[in-house]
Formats: structure tokens, sequence, C-alpha cells
């Protein structure tokens, strides 16, 4: 005798569903409902908690270090509120020296950065969207090659390669543009100004302006960019209407990081530079040129008096805030951006 198998489901406890009448009327709902499953949450591995941990920890120590530099900086450059006008170097007071000293690294870094801005976006744009793919990774290897580059070999190619070329260049920039206060002149004979200073310092920022740049161009949505040359547009527009506008926020802090990168390089500047008073200046091509605080501590710390160290100390407090600040900007730019998109 063959007999019906079994439910594999087994009994049903509660009522059936009810459907919709097929003739019209209006549907019922079904009268009950099934709980939902609970998930046991997954056991917590070891391996996760010690990452967390020292992740953690580094983060902390990190922060510890930063705290520590800040109250060494004002410990040791305290003393130097009380200084007497000839440590001062020629300045009335020690705000009015920093002061000084404040103006010409940012107005180095500044220049440095004028001209960094169209190179990173032209080598970004080339990486992410011009070049062959077997091309563009070698052009990427090769510019981030340079952040590897120590500083004092910049400096001693600026002194030794980049200075003497650049002579005849200040000389016609003070004939023909000599109307503008930065190319006021004299020309310098050795080109150790802050114009070459500068140059020097924007072929150091490129790299790290360049990396974030080509990797945000590259994170413009795929859709975007195929709408925008489906509307008929060329790539160039498709660029400018879609991948910049979109990576306008990362371009800003892109510029802010290497910005702060050029505001606390010290011995490049301090090689190409040549040594002059503390002044205030907006002449870029003279001997006589602004200085920064980089090269300022370089040169008189080897053979500072006590007070003398303080009043480096205090600068160095002053461009330690100064750097901390932009960068902390360009961070807080790059993460609201992300959060954006």
């Amino acid at each position: 005798m063959i007999t019906a198998p079994r439910s594999v489901r087994g009994p049903v406890t509660g009522p059936p569903h009810e459907h919709p009448l097929p003739t019209g009327g209006d549907p019922v709902t079904a009268t009950t409902a099934e709980a939902p499953a609970v998930e046991s949450a997954p056991p917590r591995r070891i391996g996760d908690s010690v990452f967390r941990n020292a992740a953690l920890g580094a983060a902390l120590l990190v922060i510890l270090f930063l705290a520590g530099v800040a109250i060494f900086l004002v410990i040791k450059g305290v003393p130097a509120l009380e200084a007497e006008p000839e440590h001062l170097s020629g300045r009335g007071s020690l705000l009015g020296l920093v002061g000084a000293l404040l103006f010409g690294t940012v107005l180095a870094s500044v220049i440095a950065m004028v001209i960094v801005t169209p190179l990173a976006i032209g080598l970004g744009l080339v990486i992410s969207h011009y070049a062959p793919r077997r091309l563009a990774k070698p052009v990427g290897f090769l510019v981030d090659l340079l952040a590897a580059v120590p500083s004092v070999v910049f400096g001693l190619w600026g002194l030794i390669v980049l200075a003497p070329y650049l002579v005849p260049t200040h000389e016609w920039l003070v004939r023909y543009l000599g109307w503008l206060p930065f190319f006021d002149g004299p020309a310098s004979q050795t080109a150790r100004t802050l114009l070459t200073a500068s140059i020097v310092l924007a072929l150091m920022a490129l790299p790290i302006v360049t990396a974030i740049m080509r990797e945000v161009f590259a994170q413009t949505p795929r859709s975007h960019q195929e709408a925008a040359l489906a509307l008929g547009a060329t790539r160039w527009e498709m660029i400018r209407m879609a991948v910049l506008p979109y990576g306008r926020s990362g371009m800003v802090a892109a510029l802010l990081l290497g910005l702060g990168r050029a505001l606390g390089e010290t011995m490049a500047v301090a090689m190409v530079l040549s040594a002059t008073g503390v002044i205030v200046s907006l002449d870029t091509v003279s001997s006589q040129n602004s200085n920064t605080i980089a090269a300022f501590i370089a040169q008189g710390y080897k053979e500072a008096s006590p007070i003398k160290v303080s009043i480096l100390i205090f600068a160095g407090l002053a461009l330690f805030l100064l750097t901390f600040l932009v960068n902390f900007l360009g961070r807080w730019i790059a993460a609201r951006g992300v959060v954006k998109a």
C-alpha cells in the first residue's frame, strides 16, 4: 500500500495566509507574520582585537609625540619674550622679528604653490585620463620617486645647477617686469634669491600634490564621464564639466597639504637662499629679500647664544603652529569632500 509522503516543513501551527480574491474586492492582508530569526553575533577574533588596540595605541602615540614637541617649543621659547633689541636681528621686538620671518615663509611657499598648481593638475590629468596605462604607471612612479629625494640633494641642485641657470631669467624679469613689486630688482648676480628657493620648494611639493590629485581625478564616477561624452562633449570638455568640479575639494586639500610641506622645508631653502638680514620685502629677484623661518633657524643655530637659541625656538614654535593649521585645514577639506562624495 502506497502512502502519501509527509510534509517536510511539518504541521502548520497557525491559520493559513489569506490571499486576494481573484474576481475583485479588497485584498486581505495576512493575519499572521513570522517572527524574524535572531542571528547571533559573530565571535570576536583575537587578531581583530590586537590590531584594533595596536592601531589605537599608535594613534595615541603620535598625538603624544606631537604634544611633546609643542610643550618643548613653548618651554624653551618663553625666555625669548625677555630678549633685548640687540638680539633680534635689527627688529624692534620679538613679534616684529617673527612676523617678518613668517611673511617671508608664506611668500616663498605661496610662490611655490603658484608654480605647482598647473604642473600638478596637468600631471594628474595625464596620468588618470590622457596617457595610456603602460605609460601612465611609469610616469606616476617617477613623480612619486621625487618624494624620496633628500632635501639636501634638492638644495645642492638648486645651488649648483638651478641658480646659475636662472641668472639671465632674473635680469629679464627686472628689465621687462620691473614695474611689479615682485621683480623690483636689482637682479642678483648669483640668483640665490627667494624666487629660486620657491622653485626648489615647488619641485619638493610636487609629488604629494600630484599623487593626491590623480587619485581624486580617478575617483570621478564613470557614469558622469560617459554621460558627458554621450552628449557630444570632447575629452577636455568632459574633464572641465565632470572631473574638475567633482574633485574641487580634493584639489584644494592637495594644494594645502603641499603648502604645509613647503612651509616646513629647511635645508633646501637654507642652502639656496643667500644669508641676508630679516627684512619685509616683496622683491624676489634681488640679493636683499625676505628670509624664511626655516632658513633663519638653520643659518643662526650653530653659533647662537642661549637667548638667541630661545629666539630661534620661538620662531620655530610660530612655524609649527602655522604648519599645523595649514595641514589641519587640508585634512578637514579632504575629509569633507569624501563625505559629500
